[in-house]
């Protein structure tokens, strides 16, 4: 029996903070008020709306969607030499910016031939 068979692989770890009670209450009212400015102008916008507006209505569309866009992330691995993992490559979609709105379109067009073409999309999943 090896040891590290029976350890956690995961560790959190948490820290306890201490705040003093009149500091919080004078900066409470500018901490509510502040919200983050977004940038004006963002680049993918178009792109984005653009693939929000894809209307899924043909069955042939939903199909080559769903073969296309992969239900998980195709670059996360893990990386063994003799047996044992030597490290894991963490899933790296989430980066992509347009990833919501992809997924989204995947989601859409799994529906679309569940619920109105009513065929099986677990071959897909």
């Amino acid at each position: 029996m090896k040891v590290f068979d029976n350890t956690t692989k995961k560790i959190f770890l948490a820290s306890w903070v201490s705040i003093n009670q009149t500091e919080t209450t004078d900066h409470k009212a500018t901490q509510l008020n502040y919200s983050p400015s977004k940038p004006g102008w963002d680049i993918l916008q178009p792109l984005r709306q653009r693939v929000e507006n894809i209307q899924v209505r043909d069955r042939q569309l939903a199909h080559r969607l769903c073969k296309f866009i992969p239900s998980q992330c195709p670059f996360e691995r893990d990386v063994k030499l003799f047996g044992k993992t030597l490290f894991h490559i963490p899933p790296m979609c989430k980066l992509n910016p347009l990833y919501e709105e992809v997924v989204g379109l995947r989601f859409r067009a799994l529906c679309y031939l569940a619920d109105d073409c009513g065929e099986d999309v677990s071959q897909y999943c």
